[in-house]
């Protein structure tokens, strides 16, 4: 009796947990919800339907390959009608670069003037083109991962000549390989003349060798420094003083080819010049690196995106994107074991942090506090608001603190609610919500049109449809009881729709 009672007991307590359990497991429309606020820009109308209706795990398996997912003629037309977006990176240069500026015998007015065109033709047309990428392109995960490399291998659109060219650098060297191998990655923003220039080694020459002269005098460590603290190993990866000096020396001669540029070669970026090569052996965090040439950098390289420092660090950002702002330790070892099986394989690094319980888990269900880039393009696809002029939204951005393209220094944008969080910014996403809701916004029409006598203001009610699975019933009866001007600022400026 005794033991019957005993397993009587022991299966009302597994029954109990069974309950328990499964009462925090998220249940399908959550789950639709989750994987579109993780690997996309938040859903548009019908999105959580029809991923609810597919499955998630198709959804996530098609975001993994987006080759697979037809891209929009509509889309693909508007950014083929942008002029300086499908510009070559020697193009943009002769077009708006030194070669177009005016003498130094012209005015500061003049020169002020020349370099204020390229902010004036080819921001505009740059921060459109990843505005309607985030907002309208299907292949959102490529897309998120666009941005999360961008932000990894940042660079600033106001430093001189990367303005040039930041969005060819987004374009070809960081969209193409988001999802693809690390060391692929690594080696096309290190050979882009945008990183080149932003941090500096383009003019970096080994000491004594015969063309380290003029600007191009004395080596420079900057890239160097953060190639291994920002996009390797990490701060605490385990690498010296000596082991900087030592990769400047590895890059020594990894520059622009200006020349070429100006008597307009197709190919003339990256150019390795072994007259400002350091070609001395060198130590490097371990290794004996024998003269080479270039590919002794590119030997560098191999070596950075295969220490386990480079997978963990990698995996512990990758976490603190899709999961929690605080990296679960096992989930970030899984992830950087991965890296390492697969040697780099970004698709199935992913992969293995998407069937993660911790992905699941409903303690990290609308946690993570939405980055101002994330709140207004989530916005905007919520309301399936057309994003006609894009100045509204980078001057949005700007006051948000998050300009397109603008951190200065090369660490990127954090993704934290620590970062983000406080009480102006929620007042200004509050007015960003209202303004949006009204059906007059200036992102919706031509720039320098008046707004429709009779806009036709977002539909609360489809609005809900829409985000359902993020919105409890206090939250729906406190919005459907308010005045309906007021019920959309209410919907996108509530807490709920500020996480993700």
């Amino acid at each position: 009796m005794r033991t019957s009672c005993r397993h009587g007991l022991a299966g009302m307590l597994a029954l109990s947990l069974c309950g328990l359990v499964c009462a925090q497991a998220l249940n399908t429309r959550e789950q639709a919800l989750h994987v579109l606020n993780r690997l996309a820009y938040g859903p548009r109308p019908g999105d959580v339907a029809t991923v609810e209706k597919s499955g998630v795990k198709r959804y996530i398996d098609d975001q993994l390959h987006p080759e697979r997912i037809p891209f929009p003629a509509d889309l693909q037309g508007k950014l083929d009608g942008l002029s300086t977006y499908n510009l070559t990176t020697q193009q943009l240069y002769v077009q708006y670069g030194p070669p177009s500026f005016p003498p130094n015998t012209a005015s500061p007015e003049d020169k002020n003037a020349a370099r204020q065109r390229a902010a004036q033709e080819i921001t505009p047309q740059s921060h459109l083109a990843r505005l309607w990428l985030a907002t309208e392109s299907p292949r959102q995960l490529q897309e998120v991962m666009t941005e999360f490399w961008f932000n990894h291998f940042n660079v600033f659109e106001g430093k001189e000549w990367v303005r040039y060219w930041n969005a060819e650098y987004e374009k070809n060297a960081i969209r193409p390989n988001a999802l693809g191998n690390f060391r692929q990655l690594l080696g096309a923003v290190a050979h882009h003349p945008a990183m080149l220039y932003y941090l500096d080694n383009w003019l970096s020459s080994g000491a004594g060798t015969r063309q380290a002269q003029g600007r191009f005098k004395g080596l420079n460590e900057n890239y160097a420094r953060e190639l291994m603290e920002l996009h390797t190993l990490g701060v605490n990866g385990g690498y010296t003083q000596t082991d900087v000096i030592a990769l400047a020396r590895i890059l020594s001669g990894w520059t622009i080819d200006v020349r070429d540029m100006k008597q307009g070669s197709e190919s003339a970026t990256f150019v390795f010049n072994p007259l400002r090569h350091d070609a001395a052996a060198k130590q490097f965090l371990g290794r004996t690196i024998v003269p080479g040439g270039q590919q002794e950098g590119e030997l560098a390289l191999d070596i950075l995106a295969r220490q386990p420092a480079t997978a963990r660090f990698v995996s512990t950002k990758l976490v603190q994107y899709f999961v929690a702002d605080r990296a679960d330790p096992a989930l970030v070892e899984r992830l950087s074991q991965r890296f390492l099986a697969t040697n780099g394989d970004i698709r199935e690094v992913l992969r293995t942090l998407f069937d993660s319980p911790q992905f699941w888990s409903r303690q990290n269900y609308q946690s993570q506090f939405k980055t101002p880039y994330q709140f207004v393009v989530s916005a905007l696809r919520a309301t399936a608001t057309p994003v006609v002029n894009g100045k509204p939204v980078s001057g949005t951005l700007n006051q948000f603190g998050m300009p397109l393209y603008g951190w200065l220094t090369p660490e990127g944008y954090k993704y934290s609610e620590e970062a983000w969080l406080n009480p102006d910014a929620l007042l200004r996403r509050i007015n960003f919500a209202n303004s949006l809701g009204n059906g007059k916004s200036p992102i919706a029409r031509p720039e320098n049109t008046p707004p429709p006598a009779y806009a036709e203001a977002v539909d609360p009610v489809s609005l809900i449809q829409t985000l359902a699975p993020m919105l409890d019933q206090n939250a729906v009866t406190t919005i459907a009881t308010s005045p309906p001007n007021l019920q959309v600022g209410l919907i996108l400026g509530g807490p709920a729709f500020m996480k993700r």
